[in-house]
């Protein structure tokens, strides 16, 4: 993507175009799932696509294409959802979207005991200080991770924080689809 900054790794860069292609479709999205590939080896082995994905075009090769997968489904939980995965070889990486309401840590001690998820999640739907914030987390098959994450009342390119350890157990789930 045009707009994407230039980042110091290619996962990163990776990351960050997933975000601001995500963005750009708005709030109030479903999850969205990717594979990450390596450029330079989809230019080489599968060139129709590369060229259909306009990579065929770039004088740059070295990196990570995000290609989005099938509708993640709605019906299950997304860690029972991402226990089902497995990868081709030709995988480098995957990366997954996905929106939440989260709220500061100064809201944790104001949680009543004793909540189920659904009663929880309506708790947390009508605190005053829930925030809405989109992640985008990837991996790759060797450990590397990284994450970006917007929040919906700062929703620029220039407020999405990112960092390897944003947010380690959605990090871990992806993770363990590479596990053999």
């Amino acid at each position: 993507m045009s707009n994407t900054p230039m980042a110091a790794s290619p996962l990163t860069r990776a990351v960050l175009e997933i975000d601001e292609y995500v963005s750009g479709l708005g709030w109030d999205q479903p999850a969205r799932l990717f594979a990450l590939v390596d450029t330079a080896r989809l230019q080489a082995e599968q060139p129709t696509l590369a060229d259909r994905l306009g990579l065929a075009d770039e004088g740059e090769s070295a990196g990570l294409t995000p290609i989005e997968q099938d509708e993640v489904p709605t019906d299950r939980p997304l860690d029972e959802f991402l226990g089902t995965i497995a990868w081709p070889d030709a995988v480098a990486g995957c990366a997954l979207s996905v929106e939440r309401l989260m709220l500061p840590p100064s809201a944790e001690a104001q949680v009543p005991q004793g909540l189920g998820e659904a009663e929880l999640a309506r708790w947390v739907a009508d605190h005053p200080e829930r925030q809405e914030v989109r992640m985008t987390v990837a991996v790759l098959r060797d450990g590397a991770r990284d994450s970006a994450l917007r929040l919906r009342e700062k929703d620029s390119p220039t407020e999405v924080l990112t960092g390897s350890d944003l947010v380690p157990g959605l990090a871990e789930a992806l993770a363990a689809t590479f596990a053999e």
